[in-house]
Formats: C-alpha cells, sequence, structure tokens
C-alpha cells in the first residue's frame, strides 16, 4: 500500500484537477450560450436566403433554357474532382466532437477514390489540420485559428478559393462537412452539398404568393450575386454552428471529466483512511510489544 504522503499528494493533484475541470465546464456552459443564441439568429437568415434561392433559381429556369443555366444549378453526377471542405475545432478537451468529424471526413474521402474520383480537402480548424497533416494528407487549403473566432469576411475569404475552382473548372462539386448542434446534449454530423446548389427541395406553387413579382432584366446578375451570399454565409454559419456544438460537446465532456475526478478524490480519501488506520494500528502493537518486553 501506498505511504500516507504519496496518497495525500494525489488527493492534492485529482482535486486541483477537478477545480479545472469544473471551471472549464462552466466557462463553456456561458460561451455557449452567446453562441447558441448567434447561431439561433444566424439559422433564421440562412433559411431565408436559403428560401429566396431557391425561388429566384426555379423562375429563373423557366425563362432560360439548359445551355443558360448558371453552371451553380447544373446537377453533376459524374464528378471527376471534389472539394472537401470540412470544419473542425482549434482546440481539444471536448470528447470526441473533433474526431466525429474527421472519421466522416476520411469515410468521404475513401469512399469516393474507391470510384476514381479526385478529392481535395479544405480545412479550417486545427485540430483538422493536424490530424490530416500527421497522416501526410496534402490540404488544398487550411487555416488553423477561424473556428475558435468565426469571422465573416475571413469565411468568405476561405470558401472563395473553393468556388473560383469550380468555377473555373478544376472541380465538379464542393462539398461541406461539420459537426452541428443539435441540443445541449446532442451533435450532429451534417453533410451539404454547397455546389452544384440542388433545387430538390423547391416547392413553391404556380399560383403562390411571392414577393418577388417584379424581376430586374439581368436574371443571370442577381443569381449569382445571390448564389454567392448563399454559399458565403452558409460556410459562416457552418462556423457559428460548429462553435456552439463545440462548447457543447466540451461541457459535457468536463462535465464527466469533474465526476470522475470527484470519485477519483473519494477513492483515495479511502485509501488515504485506511493507510492511515494501519500505520496507527502498527505504532500501537509497536508500543504494546515495547511496553511488554519491558515487564
Amino acid at each position: 500500500m501506498a505511504n500516507l504522503k504519496e496518497i495525500k499528494l494525489k488527493i492534492g493533484s485529482v482535486s486541483n484537477t477537478q477545480k479545472t475541470t469544473k471551471a472549464m465546464k462552466l466557462v463553456s456552459s456561458a460561451k455557449l450560450t452567446r453562441t447558441r443564441q448567434l447561431s439561433e439568429q444566424a439559422r433564421s437568415y440562412a433559411s431565408k436566403i436559403n428560401e429566396v434561392l431557391s425561388e429566384i433559381a426555379n423562375r429563373v429556369s423557366k425563362v432560360q433554357d439548359e445551355a443558360n443555366v448558371s453552371k451553380a444549378f447544373v446537377p453533376n453526377n459524374n464528378p471527376k474532382t471534389i472539394d472537401i471542405v470540412f470544419v473542425t475545432a482549434d482546440k481539444g478537451l471536448c470528447g470526441g466532437f473533433n474526431m466525429a468529424t474527421i472519421k466522416t471526413v476520411s469515410r468521404l474521402k475513401a469512399d469516393y477514390e474507391s470510384k476514381g474520383i479526385n478529392v481535395r480537402l479544405r480545412a479550417a480548424g486545427r485540430k483538422g489540420v493536424d490530424f490530416f497533416s500527421f497522416q501526410k494528407v496534402d490540404l488544398s487549403q487550411k487555416v488553423s485559428d477561424l473556428t475558435s473566432a468565426p469571422d465573416y469576411d475571413r469565411a468568405c475569404d476561405f470558401i472563395d478559393e473553393a468556388v473560383k475552382d469550380f468555377n473555373n473548372g478544376l472541380t465538379d462539386k464542393v462539398i461541406l462537412v461539420y459537426n452541428g448542434f443539435l441540443n445541449m446534449l446532442t451533435q450532429e454530423i451534417r453533410v451539404r452539398e454547397l455546389l452544384p446548389v440542388s433545387l430538390d427541395d423547391v416547392t413553391l406553387a404556380e399560383n403562390e404568393t411571392s414577393m418577388l413579382d417584379i424581376e430586374p432584366d439581368d436574371d443571370g446578375e442577381v443569381l449569382n450575386e445571390l448564389t454567392e451570399k448563399y454559399i458565403d454565409f452558409n460556410m459562416y454559419y457552418s462556423l457559428i454552428d460548429s462553435l456552439a456544438a463545440e462548447h457543447s460537446a466540451r461541457m459535457q465532456a468536463m462535465e464527466a471529466a469533474t465526476k470522475n475526478a470527484k470519485e477519483r478524490v473519494e477513492t483515495l480519501t479511502i485509501e488515504y483512511n485506511k493507510a492511515r488506520q494501519a500505520a496507527i494500528t502498527t505504532e500501537l502493537i509497536e508500543i504494546i510489544s515495547g511496553v511488554e518486553s519491558l515487564k
């Protein structure tokens, strides 16, 4: 059995760890509240811009022939090159949050490559960058300080590289992967095809009342600008949504760590008390034996 001093040092060390994890849980909880509010606001805007884009694209497609339809809306069932843009955290200590995204990206990459499709990775987040760099996987684009502090302009600059390659014919699809916030206890992996934009969900009825009764002469220009806004904001929203999920995951991880530390302290305290009792018993036996030997 370890001596009393060693056990006492262990108790002190675990107690300090428990205080740290508890503090980190409180910090993540406070950050989650703020980020969740921002995420809900961004979700409303993203939903509206998606709705407007779908309606305009649907209307424009009815008056344009297939040759003039924007490339961003032409499905490609036989892609040769795909860009996978994925978001991970800049920090750890959040359970399996980052690994869930990394596993999804790795699985998608393997699936596409098994079909002879070239896959390029674009990483936002230090954990994803570090993982694939360690695996010696080339990254077409990487940024390591964006996911912890999402910024709209920087998000636009990041995704614009993938959009330019798509428009220039270097890639055929752009897929976005991130771990999003579902609720306080759950995160959800989300895989979205940013380009080409899918209009499968358009359910606008012919006689439905719309704010878009009058369209400008240059429909293509309006559609292109709106598509750019759609892609930029969806990239920005994925960063916010991922950050909210990260704080949620870290809060759960720190709560579990705090609970484990508390249980460990209790176990060590019992061990300490047993060792102390054994030491006292030994001392008493030695004293009694000494007294008996003097008789």
